[in-house]
């Protein structure tokens, strides 16, 4: 259970319900962080049995984290949501399409082999013409919600991504000035290889040797955000255990990783390595913009839409930093999204198991993107990047979308962002 003084911390003065999405989308006040608060207590003081009824209103939660942001009396809601749906696995039994369809998920994304061999049959679905058949035919809108939003959320893939290797080590170009390590991520590497590469090239030409080590797997973002706390513990202490201890800092370049990762001593309590390693966790953005620049920055002509993912605004506090690095891009005209604070409807696997409620706050972003008229859309977490660009696809629009590391190693390298897929 959440700890009892961290509910406690509440005095419901209502300053998180117009911070949050969930309560845009129904003005219900339990499916308000203050609401979710009240029956988090009356769960505790055994007052409210966790039925399906008091389940649904934490699972609608996306875990965004605004509404830490927005708390005068810095309630952690983060800590209390993420400890509640621990709980919530523990004692509460899911009805049996809900139990499959998340092992289903777990089974799959947490383990990027596995993930690999997932991405190249959906090669073969596409260009085999199968995909282009089923919905010619409509055949998607006769599946089950969740797996209809599984197939339109389908990352692009190509047989290069798919080939994909990252080098063990980049050395730095010119004088080292640090010595990092790369978390390759999981989602990340088969799906988006070119923020990898990007970051490394980026990195090296900025003065740093990047260590890229080779047998890393999954850091239990994604479990810890569903409540399956083991599974989480057991992940990230195989992580913590390939990654090397003598580096300056561990770069991250997946918001949602990243913000995990930091707080590792909640999760491993008397594990002094994973604290070690927490404590040198650094997005990249937030590590570059502390660091002076070296290298020759290249003009880029573009209108460009900076999308400030959750856990790197909320969780991370990270909101200045990307925003640096690309106004010093020569060219580049920067415009800000109107309710930036706001969600996606991304969130980890949110959009996935609570698909009507992630598109509601998704058509709310992609108005306010569309609104500011730009011609590439940058996004620090690969989650945010699929949410926005299936609705646009679903409202027959495209938008380029880059990390904004691949923006930044367009500048260096003086290369174009046409390569960039919409």
């Amino acid at each position: 259970m959440p700890e009892r003084k961290l509910i406690d911390e509440c005095v419901h003065c209502g300053f998180c319900l117009p911070a949050c999405p969930t309560y845009h989308n129904w003005g219900e006040e339990m499916d308000s962080p203050r609401g979710r608060i009240y029956l988090m207590k009356g769960v505790d003081e055994r007052k409210l049995p966790l039925n399906e009824n008091v389940v649904a209103h934490f699972d609608a939660c996306l875990g965004c984290m605004a509404c830490v942001t927005a708390c005068p009396s810095g309630v952690q809601y983060d800590a209390l949501i993420e400890e509640q749906r621990v709980e919530v696995e523990a004692h509460y039994r899911r009805r049996l399409l809900d139990r499959l369809f998340r092992a289903m998920i777990f089974a799959l994304f947490p383990h990027p082999t596995r993930l690999r061999v997932a991405a190249f049959f959906q090669l073969l679905y596409v260009k085999s013409g199968l995909r282009r058949l089923l919905h010619a035919l409509r055949l998607p809108s006769f599946l089950p919600a969740r797996i209809a939003q599984l197939e339109k959320l389908m990352p692009e893939v190509s047989v290069r991504a798919l080939r994909a290797k990252l080098p063990e080590f980049m050395p730095a170009a010119g004088e080292r000035r640090a010595r990092v390590a790369l978390l390759a991520g999981c989602v990340q590497r088969v799906y988006f290889p070119g923020v990898n590469e990007a970051t490394i090239r980026v990195l090296a030409a900025e003065g740093c040797d990047v260590i890229v080590p080779r047998a890393q797997e999954c850091c239990g973002a994604l479990s810890l955000h569903a409540g399956r706390e083991r599974e989480s513990r057991e992940l990230a202490r195989e992580l913590v255990a390939t990654f090397p201890q003598d580096v300056d800092a561990i770069i991250v370049n997946a918001a949602g990783c990243g913000s995990h990762l930091k707080t590792l001593q909640r999760w491993l309590r008397d594990d002094a390595r994973a604290e070690a390693f927490a404590a040198k966790v650094r997005d990249v953005t937030e590590f570059l913009a502390a660091l002076p620049a070296r290298a020759e920055r290249h003009r880029l002509e573009v209108r460009a839409a900076y999308h400030d993912a959750c856990h790197l605004r909320h969780a991370q506090r990270i909101v200045e930093q990307p925003r640096q690095l690309l106004r010093g891009i020569p060219g580049l005209t920067l415009v800000e999204i109107a309710d930036s604070d706001q969600c996606c409807g991304s969130a980890g696997i949110y959009n996935l198991v609570e698909p009507e409620s992630a598109r509601q706050i998704g058509e709310r972003k992609v108005a306010n993107v569309l609104e500011a008229s730009p011609e590439l859309l940058v996004s620090a977490n690969p989650g945010c990047t699929l949410q926005i660009q299936s609705i646009l696809r679903d409202r027959g629009l495209s938008l380029r979308a880059a990390h904004p590391i691949e923006v930044l190693d367009a500048s260096i390298r003086g290369s174009a962002l046409a390569a960039l897929a919409p």
